[in-house]
Protein backbone atom coordinates (compact mmCIF):
# COMPACT_ATOMS: atom_id res chain seq x y z
CA UNK A 1 0.00 0.00 0.00
CA UNK A 2 1.16 3.50 -0.81
CA UNK A 3 1.97 5.99 1.92
CA UNK A 4 0.81 9.58 2.28
CA UNK A 5 3.92 11.54 3.25
CA UNK A 6 4.03 15.24 4.17
CA UNK A 7 7.26 17.20 3.85
CA UNK A 8 7.29 20.66 5.40
CA UNK A 9 9.69 23.47 6.22
CA UNK A 10 9.06 24.63 9.79
CA UNK A 11 10.69 27.19 12.08
CA UNK A 12 11.51 26.61 15.75
CA UNK A 13 8.33 28.44 16.71
CA UNK A 14 6.24 26.18 14.47
CA UNK A 15 5.70 28.57 11.56
CA UNK A 16 5.15 27.02 8.14
CA UNK A 17 3.80 30.10 6.36
CA UNK A 18 5.83 31.86 3.66
CA UNK A 19 9.01 29.78 3.91
CA UNK A 20 10.33 31.72 0.90
CA UNK A 21 10.90 34.58 3.38
CA UNK A 22 13.05 32.61 5.89
CA UNK A 23 14.02 29.21 4.49
CA UNK A 24 16.56 29.95 1.73
CA UNK A 25 19.57 30.87 3.92
CA UNK A 26 19.49 27.23 5.11
CA UNK A 27 19.09 25.58 1.70
CA UNK A 28 22.21 23.69 0.69
CA UNK A 29 23.08 20.55 -1.30
CA UNK A 30 22.35 18.35 1.70
CA UNK A 31 18.80 19.69 2.06
CA UNK A 32 18.26 19.66 -1.70
CA UNK A 33 19.12 15.95 -1.68
CA UNK A 34 16.50 15.28 1.02
CA UNK A 35 13.87 17.20 -0.95
CA UNK A 36 14.87 15.47 -4.18
CA UNK A 37 14.70 12.04 -2.56
CA UNK A 38 11.17 12.71 -1.34
CA UNK A 39 10.17 13.75 -4.85
CA UNK A 40 11.70 10.57 -6.33
CA UNK A 41 9.80 8.42 -3.82
CA UNK A 42 6.44 9.92 -4.90
CA UNK A 43 4.43 9.71 -8.09
CA UNK A 44 1.43 11.78 -6.93
CA UNK A 45 0.83 14.93 -4.94
CA UNK A 46 -1.93 15.74 -2.48
CA UNK A 47 -2.63 19.43 -1.97
CA UNK A 48 -4.99 21.63 -0.04
CA UNK A 49 -6.81 24.36 -1.93
CA UNK A 50 -4.62 27.30 -0.92
CA UNK A 51 -1.36 25.53 -1.74
CA UNK A 52 -2.87 24.27 -5.00
CA UNK A 53 -3.86 27.80 -6.04
CA UNK A 54 -0.39 29.17 -5.21
CA UNK A 55 1.34 26.36 -7.11
CA UNK A 56 -1.07 26.53 -10.08
CA UNK A 57 -0.35 30.25 -10.42
CA UNK A 58 3.43 29.74 -10.45
CA UNK A 59 4.51 26.37 -11.84
CA UNK A 60 3.05 26.42 -15.35
CA UNK A 61 5.34 29.42 -16.13
CA UNK A 62 8.14 29.47 -13.54
CA UNK A 63 11.30 31.52 -13.45
CA UNK A 64 14.05 30.03 -15.67
CA UNK A 65 16.07 28.71 -12.68
CA UNK A 66 13.09 26.56 -11.65
CA UNK A 67 12.54 24.93 -15.05
CA UNK A 68 13.81 21.48 -13.97
CA UNK A 69 11.49 21.35 -10.98
CA UNK A 70 8.61 22.65 -13.11
CA UNK A 71 8.66 19.45 -15.18
CA UNK A 72 8.02 17.42 -12.04
CA UNK A 73 5.43 19.80 -10.61
CA UNK A 74 3.48 20.06 -13.87
CA UNK A 75 3.75 16.40 -14.87
CA UNK A 76 2.92 14.76 -11.54
CA UNK A 77 -0.74 13.87 -10.88
CA UNK A 78 -2.19 16.26 -8.31
CA UNK A 79 -5.16 15.50 -6.03
CA UNK A 80 -6.69 18.64 -4.53
CA UNK A 81 -8.71 18.36 -1.32
CA UNK A 82 -11.21 21.22 -1.36
CA UNK A 83 -14.76 22.09 -0.54
CA UNK A 84 -14.75 25.31 -2.56
CA UNK A 85 -13.08 24.66 -5.94
CA UNK A 86 -15.29 23.14 -8.62
CA UNK A 87 -12.58 22.68 -11.25
CA UNK A 88 -8.82 22.28 -11.25
CA UNK A 89 -7.33 23.79 -14.39
CA UNK A 90 -3.66 23.03 -13.77
CA UNK A 91 -2.61 20.02 -15.83
CA UNK A 92 -2.89 16.58 -14.20
CA UNK A 93 -5.09 17.91 -11.38
CA UNK A 94 -8.25 16.36 -9.97
CA UNK A 95 -10.57 17.50 -7.20
CA UNK A 96 -11.09 15.31 -4.12
CA UNK A 97 -14.37 16.03 -2.37
CA UNK A 98 -17.20 14.25 -0.67
CA UNK A 99 -16.02 11.41 1.53
CA UNK A 100 -12.37 12.50 1.60
CA UNK A 101 -11.14 9.72 3.96
CA UNK A 102 -12.66 7.06 1.69
CA UNK A 103 -11.22 8.72 -1.42
CA UNK A 104 -7.75 8.90 0.12
CA UNK A 105 -7.90 5.30 1.32
CA UNK A 106 -8.79 4.26 -2.23
CA UNK A 107 -5.92 6.39 -3.61
CA UNK A 108 -3.50 4.71 -1.19
CA UNK A 109 -4.64 1.28 -2.41
CA UNK A 110 -3.82 2.06 -6.05
CA UNK A 111 -0.47 0.83 -7.31
CA UNK A 112 2.33 3.35 -7.24
CA UNK A 113 4.84 5.19 -5.15
CA UNK A 114 4.23 7.54 -2.20
CA UNK A 115 1.68 10.34 -2.31
CA UNK A 116 3.49 13.52 -1.30
CA UNK A 117 2.12 16.60 0.44
CA UNK A 118 4.03 19.88 0.22
CA UNK A 119 2.73 22.81 2.24
CA UNK A 120 -0.98 22.45 2.97
CA UNK A 121 -0.73 22.60 6.79
CA UNK A 122 -4.52 22.51 7.27
CA UNK A 123 -4.69 19.32 5.21
CA UNK A 124 -1.72 17.84 7.09
CA UNK A 125 -3.40 18.53 10.45
CA UNK A 126 -6.67 16.95 9.35
CA UNK A 127 -4.94 13.86 7.94
CA UNK A 128 -2.93 13.45 11.14
CA UNK A 129 -6.06 13.74 13.26
CA UNK A 130 -7.89 11.28 10.99
CA UNK A 131 -5.08 8.72 10.98
CA UNK A 132 -4.49 9.04 7.23
CA UNK A 133 -1.01 10.59 7.24
CA UNK A 134 1.66 7.89 7.30
CA UNK A 135 4.77 10.06 7.70
CA UNK A 136 5.43 13.65 8.70
CA UNK A 137 8.86 14.77 7.48
CA UNK A 138 9.92 18.07 8.96
CA UNK A 139 12.91 20.22 8.07
CA UNK A 140 13.11 22.19 11.31
CA UNK A 141 15.00 25.42 10.71
CA UNK A 142 17.02 27.08 13.51
CA UNK A 143 15.11 30.34 13.33
CA UNK A 144 12.27 31.91 15.29
CA UNK A 145 10.15 33.62 12.66
CA UNK A 146 7.81 35.30 15.14
CA UNK A 147 4.77 35.58 12.86
CA UNK A 148 2.68 33.48 10.52
CA UNK A 149 0.56 30.36 10.37
CA UNK A 150 1.82 27.47 12.44
CA UNK A 151 1.75 23.80 11.63
CA UNK A 152 -0.14 22.96 14.81
CA UNK A 153 -2.85 25.00 16.47
CA UNK A 154 -4.72 24.42 19.70
CA UNK A 155 -6.78 21.27 19.45
CA UNK A 156 -6.57 17.53 19.48
CA UNK A 157 -3.40 15.79 20.65
CA UNK A 158 -1.89 13.41 18.11
CA UNK A 159 0.85 11.17 19.52
CA UNK A 160 3.72 10.60 17.10
CA UNK A 161 6.87 8.52 17.18
CA UNK A 162 10.24 9.51 15.81
CA UNK A 163 11.22 7.24 12.92
CA UNK A 164 14.45 8.97 11.92
CA UNK A 165 16.36 12.20 12.46
CA UNK A 166 19.58 13.88 11.52
CA UNK A 167 21.11 17.31 11.86
CA UNK A 168 22.27 19.00 8.67
CA UNK A 169 25.40 21.17 8.37
CA UNK A 170 23.25 24.31 8.55
CA UNK A 171 21.70 23.29 11.89
CA UNK A 172 18.42 22.26 10.26
CA UNK A 173 17.02 19.07 11.77
CA UNK A 174 15.42 16.58 9.41
CA UNK A 175 12.96 14.58 11.50
CA UNK A 176 10.57 11.92 10.27
CA UNK A 177 7.57 11.01 12.41
CA UNK A 178 4.93 8.29 12.16
CA UNK A 179 1.86 7.68 14.24
CA UNK A 180 2.57 6.35 17.71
Amino acid sequence: MRKIVAGLFVSLDGVVESPEKWHFPYLNDEMAQIIGDQMKEADAMLLGRRTYEEFAAYWPNPEPQAADLAGYMNGTPKHVVTTTLRTAGWQNSTIVRGDVPAALKELKERPGKDISITGSPTLVRSLLAGGLLDELRLLIHPIVVGWGAKLFTDGEQVPLRLLDSRTLETGVIHATYGRA
